[in-house]
């Protein structure tokens, strides 16, 4: 039996490649910054999210629900309310996040200082 490709890839990659997995793309991360404040419904991430569509955020929030980050909570009312909040596991990427925020901070400074010196 030959191993694929991609398992072979799999067993190759360094730490953070695995992180970006699971965080990495244009929405997870502020996702997960917002659940860092406690539990979101859907419609809460829409109106703190503007840029997000309503597919991409669902499609975001279920990888982040298959990876382990983030749970989903039904209840079994009419209409149905379910919410969102971050596992035990998503709880640690807390560091993680904050100082993605520190650094976007400074860099959003930054490219302002330049803006500002150019005009």
């Amino acid at each position: 039996m030959v191993e694929e490709e991609s398992d072979v890839n799999q067993h190759d990659k360094c730490s953070v490649e695995w992180t970006l997995d699971v965080i990495g793309g244009k929405w997870k991360g502020v996702i997960v910054f917002h659940l860092l404040e406690g539990k979101k419904r859907f419609n809460e991430f829409r109106r703190r999210i503007p840029g997000v569509t309503q597919r991409m955020l669902t499609l975001q929030l279920r990888e982040l629900e298959r990876d382990g980050v983030v749970h989903r909570k039904v209840y079994s009312e009419v209409p149905p309310r379910v919410e969102y909040s971050l596992t035990e596991f998503g709880q640690t990427l807390e560091p993680i996040i904050r100082n993605m925020k520190t650094w976007g901070d400074e860099y959003a400074r930054r490219v302002a200082e330049r803006q500002a010196e150019g005009q």
